[in-house]
């Protein structure tokens, strides 16, 4: 997802010229930040070794997150803001050293907007298995090496039990709001099941309660795409003789992706049948400008994300289940104590309202009845990134409840 993370806003008609991709120059190996490079915003917690529900442990787990705002003197005033899956913990901010994208919600988390900052203290962790600060798969393992395909499974609920740890970590006992889209809002809804008495408020924007079928399909291709790139490597390409690393194959699954977040719609009106410069693709030597834009997206992604953290990552979201182990989907959405908020696209093609219709229709102290926020939006999955004014006008009335 990358809008910065899914959205890639860009002025309606923009089509990336034939140079565009090489001013990009030669992707590197993995856009993971690694250590030694520029620390940015970020700040760095331990939270010692994590237990996973596999069974095995991840050893010295370090996140990596951001803050805005000042905690008051009750700490009431902290606010969690959990990303989706190509996120970050760079929520708000310029592009720069250390941070190869400007914010991702720049215009819902900020001085006198939805979040307010002035009056939140608002905190943005990477998750486990991202390639952001946080541990994974591009982070070196005990023997020195870069974990690669060996980082072990992760799944949504061990991601969350990380997050409980930091968030205990830098201080924090209870936070007055978690909100999360897309992956971000699994991470929601297993916070307010596994630590109810932590939350007082949820906002669980465009996902399900449980991964379907369809959707792991998806998922599954794209992350195909990745281990058939022969520079993957099984996973061990960070320090390949050649300095290749799977970027097809990454790039391939990011176009995908893309596909998924989008519509139809959208894409059709933007772009129609129009080709790339003045080469007509039915002669067998232009490019459709809706191809062009992909590609370019799918390279730019590389530059900033890990194959290796891709899968992983992906993996997590394929084990999304709250019901796993509670007695269903509906016993666990009856332990939710919180305020909560759910929304839902109507044109979602990747995570469809009929999730979000599930979970608020479970969940019993609903800020707006047994029913979602629906957001009609042409842009699919990624509006709850791209609708700012109407998410941002939920997102307050749930702060103010």
């Amino acid at each position: 997802m990358d809008w910065q993370t899914t959205a890639d806003v860009v002025p309606a008609g923009f089509v990336p010229e034939a140079g565009a991709l090489a001013l990009l120059g030669r992707a590197p190996a993995t856009g993971a930040w690694r250590e030694g490079d520029p620390v940015g915003d970020r700040r760095f917690v331990g939270i010692g070794d994590l237990p996973l529900e596999s069974g095995a442990t991840l050893p010295g787990v370090r996140i990596a997150y951001e803050q805005w705002g000042t905690l008051s003197p009750a700490r009431d005033n902290a606010v969690l803001v959990l990303h989706a899956l190509t996120g970050d913990s760079h929520v708000l901010g310029d592009a720069g050293e250390g941070h190869a994208s400007s914010g991702w919600w720049a215009g819902v988390v900020g001085p006198g907007l939805a979040v307010d900052t002035d009056r939140w203290f608002v905190v943005a962790p990477n998750v486990v298995g991202g390639c952001q600060g946080s541990t994974g798969p591009a982070s070196l393992a005990p023997d020195r090496v870069e974990w690669g395909a060996r980082f072990p499974f992760l799944t949504i609920r061990d991601q969350v039990r990380a997050q409980i740890a930091f968030a205990r970590a830098i201080g924090i006992e209870r936070f007055a709001a978690v909100i999360g889209g897309s992956m971000g809002a699994m991470h929601v809804l297993e916070w307010a099941i596994e630590a109810p008495e932590a939350v007082e408020r949820i906002a669980v924007l465009a996902a399900p309660a449980a991964t379907t079928a369809d959707q792991i399909a998806l998922n599954s291709v794209q992350i195909e795409a990745i281990r058939t790139d022969p520079a993957f490597r099984a996973g061990a390409f960070y320090d390949a003789a050649d300095g290749e690393g799977p970027t097809r194959g990454l790039a391939l699954a990011r176009r995908m992706a893309m596909l998924n977040y989008r519509t139809a719609a959208e894409l059709n009106d933007r772009f129609e049948r129009s080709w790339q410069s003045e080469l007509d693709p039915l002669g067998g030597e232009g490019r459709f400008a809706v191809e062009s834009y992909l590609d370019f997206h799918g390279n730019k992604f590389t530059r900033r994300f890990d194959a290796n953290s891709y899968i992983v990552l992906t993996e997590s979201m394929n084990s999304h289940d709250i019901g796993r182990g509670r007695g269903g989907v509906a016993a666990a959405l009856g332990m939710v104590q919180a305020k909560s908020l759910v929304l839902g696209i109507d044109s979602d093609r990747y995570f469809p309202l009929a999730g979000q219709v599930e979970v608020a229709a479970g969940l019993a102290h609903s800020v707006h009845g047994p029913a979602p926020v629906v957001v009609s939006s042409d842009f699919g999955h990624d509006a709850f990134l791209i609708e700012r004014d109407v998410v941002g006008t939920e997102l307050a009335r749930l702060l103010a409840a």
